[in-house]
């Protein structure tokens, strides 16, 4: 279960990074 939930952390972490990515991209276009 600590597995999973590390990883499903991960994930999460990994979403937010690319929608702020997104959201800067689109701020700077």
């Amino acid at each position: 279960m600590s597995l999973f939930n590390g990883g499903f952390n991960g994930i999460a972490l990994i979403l937010v990074l690319f929608v702020l990515l997104t959201i800067v991209g689109v701020g700077d276009d």
